[in-house]
């Protein structure tokens, strides 16, 4: 199997060099073990995923520690967090850099046990699905933010995406990319051992309901999270969603877009926004089965949409960038207009705002950015550049301070 080139792995590199201790997060099957081995292949290796090995992790970590010396890669640490005390007791006492790699694919509950006992010793990155720049092999990797500098920078590196509705469902998974894995088999795969490696370790739900769920939620991609329709539709109670969504999001299935918030946009919606973190999981479970039928479906624009917004935040991970704070949307009702304006995702970068609108089309049009504006009553920070992210198939200002951009830009 040839191995697809890691955007992420010069900050890896870096980190390493210069932390005591790393952990790479991210969903089941997007690479991190297959990175880490590749770019540090003189590191031991423990795989919490076997039973024997964390046994003797939780109860003889001394011992442990004998049989697996360092530098050590330790994957799924999740798993025993008992043994981040010993890291930190080790790390303290030897002052190195670089001793530890840690992996795991529960990121939320594995920045509680990071935050209890390696607090300030540990540089955290997140290694999402392979990206378009990845694939397509583009060595660019700065995160999106629509300046002129980043425009101009990113023209230099544009290629083609004539097979993008390919990618869309075919997913972001690198087993996908690297051999000839049935689509469907490698999916039906990936459920069956997401639910029995991650969610039976975390609720107490038959299969059956969760996969029921997780078809609910994948059908209301790139919408406002609705809890009480959910419940509805899957026969469980709001608390019992509210939980399963959390559980999706800890384990990187999901992405929770929040609001754009400032006291100035009073009549902002509050309810935030959902989106699967891969296209082709998604088209999975709502079941649709070629790329063909997905373009040309009802729900083709908010798996557009999802795309887009995935790829966005995979450019910041792949620069090492925290984009929880970042990247937000804005759904509201202004004084000024009668409906109901929204955009789909503000990014915020050294006190300027800068609008984005994702739209499946290849014909923008100038009032695709009529709420941007709305940005405007915001005090202490400025509206940058506008833009559409569509089906274009070259640059095009549609007024000075709005263009349209083709993907390939992001």
């Amino acid at each position: 199997m040839a191995y697809i080139e890691r955007a992420i792995t010069p900050v890896i590199q870096k980190r390493v060099s210069s932390s005591k201790c790393l952990l790479l997060t991210g969903a089941r099957q997007v690479g991190k073990s297959t990175l880490v081995k590749h770019v540090f292949p003189d590191y031991h290796r423990a795989n919490f995923d076997d039973r024997l090995t964390r046994l003797q992790a939780k109860e003889e970590p001394k011992l442990f520690f004998l049989n697996n010396p360092r530098p050590l890669f330790i994957d799924e640490v999740q798993k025993e967090n008992s043994i981040l005390e010993e890291i930190k007791l080790i790390i303290d006492e030897s002052g190195k850099r670089g001793e530890f790699i840690l992996s795991g694919s529960q990121k939320l509950e594995l920045m509680k046990g990071m935050s209890e006992s390696l607090a300030g010793r540990v540089s955290v990155l997140e290694l999402s699905g392979l990206s378009l720049r990845e694939i397509s092999g583009v060595s660019f990797n700065r995160h999106f933010v629509p300046t002129a500098d980043y425009i101009d920078s990113r023209e230099k590196e544009l290629v083609p995406y004539s097979d993008l509705w390919e990618v869309i469902h075919k997913g972001s998974y690198p087993e996908l990319y690297d051999t000839e894995r049935d689509w469907q088999d490698f999916y039906s795969s990936y459920v069956s051992t997401y639910l029995e490696r991650d969610i039976n370790e975390l609720i107490s739900a038959d299969s059956l309901t969760f996969t029921k769920f997780m078809t609910a939620v994948a059908a209301r991609t790139g919408e406002l999270l609705n809890y009480a329709h959910i419940a509805g539709e899957v026969g469980v109670s709001e608390p019992t969603v509210k939980k399963w969504i959390s559980v999706l999001e800890r384990t990187g299935i999901v992405y929770i877009l929040l609001p754009y918030s400032a006291s100035a946009l009073a009549r902002a919606i509050k309810t935030p926004k959902i989106y699967f973190r891969d296209t082709g999981l998604a088209c999975y479970l709502t079941r649709w089965l070629t790329a063909d039928a997905l373009k040309n479906s009802a729900v083709a624009g908010s798996m557009f949409e999802t795309f887009v917004v995935s790829e966005i935040l995979k450019s910041y991970s792949n620069a090492g960038k925290d984009y929880r704070f970042s990247i937000f949307y804005y759904r509201g009702k202004d004084k000024s207009a009668s409906g109901e304006n929204e955009i789909d995702l503000v990014i915020e970068e050294n006190g300027v705002l800068y609008p984005v609108e994702i739209k499946m089309t290849g014909n923008p049009k100038a009032n695709m950015g009529a709420a941007n504006p709305v940005l405007d009553k915001i005090p202490d920070k400025q509206r940058g550049m506008g833009v559409i992210l569509c089906l274009i198939d070259k640059k095009t200002y549609l007024r000075e301070n709005l263009v349209a951009l083709p993907i390939g830009y992001i």
